[in-house]
């Protein structure tokens, strides 16, 4: 079965079309999924100027991360859950857009970085106090301050493609 011929056996589900039809349910879903991403950037983008030596530089890394991670792992939840509500109600709109593809890939490969590649810091401590973190850790706080960025446009994006 195709992607295309999927999306439209998913369109034509009574949930789906029920998530239509209620007036109230996609704009409060929205509103939820909007909500997550402001909770998952600010967690990134504190975590991640932490790691490119620009914020919190008094706070240990693993200490700011420890802060944030746990609300970043729930606005993920709940991100992934809004999300696909949302494309169980419009599958057209994103199952064939190569936009939201490469938003999901985005998404996937940040949350991974986020989550396993810092966990190392955690076990060990991470960066003390008045210390600087490593190089390669502040050219990885820049590069996914970027990708995060990239996310929010491929997200608005997907309703102009």
């Amino acid at each position: 079965m195709s992607i295309s011929a999927f999306g439209e056996w998913l369109y034509a589900t009574s949930v789906s079309t029920e998530l239509r039809e209620v007036t109230w349910i996609i704009p409060n879903i929205q509103t939820f999924h909007i909500l997550a991403i402001a909770v998952v950037i600010g967690s990134a983008l504190v975590t991640e100027l932490r790691f490119a030596g620009v914020l919190a530089t008094d706070r240990p890394a693993a200490d700011v991360l420890r802060r944030y991670l746990p609300w970043m792992k729930v606005a993920l939840i709940v991100l992934l859950l809004t999300g696909l509500i949302l494309v169980v109600a419009e599958p057209a709109r994103t199952l064939g857009n190569t936009i939201f593809w490469t938003k999901m890939a985005l998404v996937a490969g940040a949350s991974l970085v986020t989550l396993k590649a810092r966990k190392s810091i955690l076990q060990n401590d991470g960066v003390t106090e008045g210390e600087n973190p490593p190089e390669a850790s502040k050219a990885l706080g820049w590069l996914m301050i970027l990708i995060w960025c990239a996310i929010i446009f491929c997200g608005r994006f997907i309703a102009y493609t």
